[in-house]
């Protein structure tokens, strides 16, 4: 924004420029409280919860500030992923990996010396001390490496014990080449053949075993601009492998890790040989080499739009010119970049604000913030489980916390250092001093003149005191917000603290539940919540991430402006979450078919149920087997839709409704009841019970599905409920009597399905041969060789159940021709026309139609519910 207005934005005063930061967050706030509204989402929108309201960052201040009285933070020196572009540390949480193409080269340590001790002899195994060290004088040891630019920073080598190396002497080359005939290498064994092969060497001879513990290197650049004159040790490194480079790994402290792992916990062994254990600052903030890479100062590494600057080949140029090059090329690998300005971004060394993670916190043995956090994993429950295994992993490997950023933005770090000694200020008057100023005029107030002097009081000199100027991590902010929202009484008093559950992208391992877990394990020994559940990312129908310039992105608007937020939702809770999850149009389609089968059967619901009475209502002891049925079936799914949501398995939730309402309701209950429901007179026992299992139906399925089709379940609701005050939200699950449990009965139910299955193929044929255009014109004969089918029938109207107008029931196997099912043995069926005339009201052919003179084209039954519907005024 700055930049669109001619400005530049580390030249304007830091309130101001927080205060524009503000206004642009107040405004993404808004656009996505709008959002979450949309997608139908639960919250106090007028009262959200946000890291940049005075009371918490006067509570995250706080929190920092309870984690420096304890001992835990500390100012050192470390290897950060640092954004040249931002001018900023970044934490993990904050990098994407991206493919990169990086220049790699094969570099020539020259050896200075090698020397077999005793010491050395015992801890590498070999044995034959002169075979070790011979024809190593003017060898080379050969690494490889990805970022050419961090060679002015190497201090050592890493090789491991594990790995065979050996000396290999060039016996065939091009005229030319940068590796001569005669030349002799150090290499793992795995790896020389290819190695060799890069640099263009056609012959070669394995000399013998070499043990790189006792050699010491020299700088290949030794000399170059007066510097780089002194010893490179070989250090024993867990983390070098033989699977890809040169079985060794050069060294450069300020820019790796696990390089400067290995040189701190050498400082002894390098002292005793007189080596310098400091670490340089090879790059500063900008990109640009420092003094502490002699002859290429004002080189620069990235430029301020995170490309390439010409450091790589200031060096590569360097080292050939110095006879160091061995080979060169290009790679592409998955490289780190930031998250928000896509750029790469680079390991440098520099001043940091960290989080020890094992130092025993107030002097208790064993008690460190990782002893901590590992136990409160393992008290955490996790959806899926294996999300304890990757949370558990990261922290148990972690290194410290850093916590600091260098950006104007944030909440600062609100400490004071001795300039003398170095030691933070701890003083709970000056903590609270600062706390009550955020809490009144936001951590703006850290920025103001004179603030020093307030904070420290009259206790302390101002010039004695280093007033820190970087901010937090945005990951502390969000750590702490266990802190000032679950323990927010006069805000939020129905909250309670730890939170029953974070749930959030399966990338959050390494961002929210790692940083929050951290935060509350230093503050409160415990980890903030009870249980995590984690989701996966969208990618197109394909599986693919979606991309623009792929042309494969699908938007939530979109979707939500054609078919409704409902759509979204009942998409999010069939797939499951705990994996990737695909959208796609065919797979939007397929969501639209479902939630529109879900939706007609709740209008069928409310159309019956639209005027169903107090009065009608039966009790189950007196319903038709059928009901009963329906009401066993709803007291089993209670069960399993309690479960599910428990487990939170939305996707187990869909199943069980959309079978339930498609399967067992419309296309088996509704489908039997609609001739009941529909012509049945108002006073038969048959429709009442029915009208009673709706109401119970709708009570239910509105209650399971609202968490899930927010919208139209409350549009259901409101249309039988409309009274002021009414919601489906509002409501608890339907309490489902246990009583209605009747296994026995749905056993009997299952063979008469059976038996209905077998009807409904032989009709299915009929239909197809044009025979009967509707089940109705069907009067089949069905034959029943199997005992149980036939005590499971007694007493049963097989034709109102196969949605027949009569059927013939017959105890014996039924001749060749009937029709049969392979699954439903000893049934068969013979289908046939019913005779009489049909029921204008019914639909049914039945021979009694017209017998009743008042109605004479309808059935009895029929002529007598015309005649209570006209007596009732309907």
């Amino acid at each position: 924004q700055y930049r669109a207005r001619g400005k530049d934005k580390n030249e304007v005063p830091v309130v101001e420029f927080r205060q524009e930061c503000r206004t642009f967050a107040e405004q993404w706030v808004d656009v996505q409280r709008e959002e979450f509204k949309r997608l139908g989402v639960l919250g106090e929108w007028d009262e959200p919860y946000l890291t940049m309201s005075f009371d918490a960052e006067a509570q995250i201040a706080r929190e920092l500030m309870k984690v420096s009285m304890t001992g835990q933070l500390y100012r050192g020196s470390k290897p950060v992923m640092w954004s040249v572009v931002e001018r900023t540390a970044l934490a993990e949480a904050e990098i994407e990996y991206q493919d990169y193409e990086s220049d790699t080269i094969w570099v020539k340590f020259p050896i200075l010396g090698a020397a077999q001790s005793v010491d050395t002899k015992a801890a590498t195994g070999f044995a034959d001390a002169a075979a070790s060290i011979r024809g190593l004088d003017g060898a080379s040891v050969i690494i490889w490496t990805t970022t050419p630019w961090t060679i002015p920073a190497n201090r050592a080598i890493s090789y491991s014990r594990r790995i065979a190396y050996g000396l290999y002497e060039v016996t065939e080359a091009p005229e030319g080449n940068w590796a001569a005939m005669g030349e002799r290498y150090v290499l793992a064994d795995n790896l020389a053949a290819d190695v060799l092969a890069k640099a263009k060497v056609t012959g070669f001879n394995r000399l013998h075993d070499v043990d790189p513990g006792v050699i010491t290197a020299a700088h290949p650049l030794r000399g170059f601009a007066g510097g780089y004159d002194f010893d490179v040790p070989l250090l024993d490194g867990e983390h070098v492998t033989d699977d890809a480079g040169t079985g060794f790994v050069h060294t450069a402290p300020s820019h790796g890790l696990d390089d400067f792992d290995i040189w701190m916990s050498s400082t002894r062994f390098l002292q005793e040989r007189g080596i310098d254990p400091t670490i340089p600052f090879p790059v500063g903030d900008d990109g640009f080499y420092t003094k502490d890479a002699p002859g290429f100062e004002g080189a620069r590494v990235i430029d301020d739009n995170g490309k390439k600057g010409d450091a790589n080949q200031r060096v590569i140029t360097a080292l050939a010119e110095a006879g160091a090059m061995l080979a060169r090329g290009r790679v592409k690998h998955q490289y780190p970049h930031s998250w928000r300005s896509k750029k790469p971004v680079i390991y440098r060394n520099t001043p940091q604000w960290f989080v020890y993670m094992d130092k025993p916190i107030g002097g208790a043995e064993g008690d460190t913030l990782r002893a901590r956090a590992l136990t409160a994993i393992d008290q955490t429950k996790f959806y899926p489980s294996a999300g304890q295994n990757r949370l558990r992993a990261m922290i148990a490997d972690r290194p410290d916390w850093v916590l600091s950023r260098q950006r104007a933005w944030g909440v600062p770090i609100t400490v004071f250092v001795n300039r003398q000694t170095g030691d933070i200020l701890k003083d709970e008057a000056v903590n609270h001093r600062i706390a009550q100023s955020f809490e009144e005029e936001g951590a703006d107030a850290w920025y103001q003149p004179g603030a020093a002097s307030r904070y420290l009081g009259e206790g302390y000199e101002v010039d004695d005191y280093e007033m820190v100027m970087d901010v937090l991590d945005v990951w502390f902010d969000s750590g702490t917000t266990h802190s000032w929202v679950l323990r927010n009484k006069q805000k939020w008093p129905h909250l309670k603290f730890p939170a029953s559950m974070y749930l959030e992208g399966s990338d959050q391992h390494r961002g929210w539940f790692h940083s929050s877990l951290l935060e509350s394990c230093a503050t409160n020994g415990h980890a903030p919540y009870d249980s995590v559940l984690t989701h996966g990312f969208t990618m197109d129908g394909e599986g693919k991430k979606m991309s623009k310039s792929l042309g494969n992105t699908v938007a939530p608007q979109d979707i939500i402006k054609q078919y409704g937020a409902d759509i979204m939702r009942l998409w999010v809770a069939s797939a499951d979450y705990t994996e990737d999850l695909r959208l796609g149009k065919e797979i939007i389609q397929t969501t639209v078919d479902s939630y529109r089968k879900l939706r007609n059967t709740l209008r069928w619901l409310l159309g019956n149920l639209a005027h169903f009475r107090a009065d009608d209502i039966v009790d189950p002891k007196d319903m038709p087997e059928l009901e009963r049925l329906m009401l066993h079936r709803l007291a089993q799914l209670d069960a399993g839709v309690r479960a599910a949501y428990k487990e939170y398995d939305y996707r187990r939730i869909v199943t069980l409704l959309t079978n339930f309402m498609n399967i067992e309701l419309s296309a088996f209950y509704f489908d039997i009841r609609k001739d009941a429901l529909y012509c049945d007179p108002i006073s038969s026992l048959k429709r009442r019970s029915a009208l009673t299992v709706l109401d119970h139906l709708f009570n239910a399925l509105t209650a399971w599905l609202a968490p899930i089709l927010v919208f139209t379940m409350e549009e259901c609701w409101l249309e039988r409920h409309p009274e002021e005050g009414s919601s489906v939200h509002l409501r608890l699950f339907p309490d489902i009597p246990a009583d209605w449990l009747d296994d026995d009965l749905a056993a009997k139910w299952q063979l008469i399905r059976a038996v209905r299955r077998v009807v409904t193929g032989a009709l299915e044929i009929e239909r197809r041969e044009k025979r009967i255009g509707s089940s109705l014109e069907a009067a089949p004969t069905v034959f029943v060789a199997d005992a149980r089918y036939l005590v499971a029938l007694d007493g049963q109207d097989l034709a109102e159940i196969a949605i027949t107008s009569a059927i013939a029931l017959k105890q014996n196997e039924g001749p060749s021709e009937a029709f049969r099912l392979e699954d439903v043995p000893g049934v068969s069926v013979l289908p046939g026309l019913a005779r009489g005339q049909r029921c204008a009201r019914s639909w049914k052919v039945l021979p009694e139609v017209g017998t009743d003179p008042e109605y004479p084209d309808v059935s009895p039954r029929d002529a007598q519910a015309l005649r209570e519907r006209a007596a009732a005024g309907l």
